[in-house]
């Protein structure tokens, strides 16, 4: 059973004003967390960029540790990066990931992933309600054709994906936090302000 993964990286942050995955915490691209946490638990790993330009800058970073595509889709969002990905990725489950969590959890990636079989998708939900499109795994061939629909039907949301989906199973975070108690896994960085807190605590776990 082979097992891929898609990092979304098409998107340009105005905050940063350049790509979010090329942005360094200590010294080191966004990307390069990603891959680090999630390369050892899959098969292939699919980067899904969104021109000639972003696949350049990030070649040399990733080397031969992703395969690096380019969204040929519109409009661009998740879930057009997300249909780009599923329709090149080998493996029978993909698993969906931004560029910009630097604090990937192996454990509770390894554990999406198994939890998957024999499932359309497997998504952490909160409390709340509210859901993780992307931190979840997919089966792919079902996500695409899900995909497909709702873009058919002009809906650009991982949510609409998500409603054309059946035997979907969603996992509490309450689970979750067993193996990653701050839930870390799921912190994204979008702003300078939220930058300098990942700096602070990747210090404090070097510490």
């Amino acid at each position: 059973m082979k097992k891929s993964a898609i990092i979304l990286a098409g998107g340009f942050s105005k905050r940063f004003g350049q790509d979010k995955g090329l942005v360094e915490l200590a010294g080191k691209p966004l990307i390069l967390y990603v891959l680090d946490g999630i390369s050892s638990v899959v098969d292939e790993t699919l980067v899904v960029a969104s021109s000639n330009e972003q696949r350049e800058a990030f070649e040399p970073l990733v080397g031969h540790r992703a395969k690096i595509i380019i969204d040929e889709h519109e409009p661009r969002t998740p879930l057009v990066g997300a249909l780009t990905g599923l329709e090149k990725a080998q493996g029978e489950y993909s698993f969906l990931l931004p560029c910009d969590t630097p604090f990937i959890s192996k454990e509770i990636a390894s554990l999406l992933l198994d939890l998957c079989i024999k499932r359309s998708a497997v998504i952490p939900r909160w409390p709340n309600g509210y859901i993780e499109p992307l931190q979840a795994v997919y089966c792919t061939k079902p996500a695409l054709t899900a995909a497909q629909k709702a873009l058919k039907q002009e809906q650009l949301d991982l949510r609409s994906m998500i409603a054309h989906l059946k035997e979907i199973r969603y996992i509490s975070t309450l689970v979750l936090k067993q193996m990653d108690p701050r839930l870390l896994t799921f912190f994204n960085i979008n702003t300078p302000e939220d930058l300098r807190k990942a700096e602070f605590m990747l210090k404090r776990t070097r510490t």
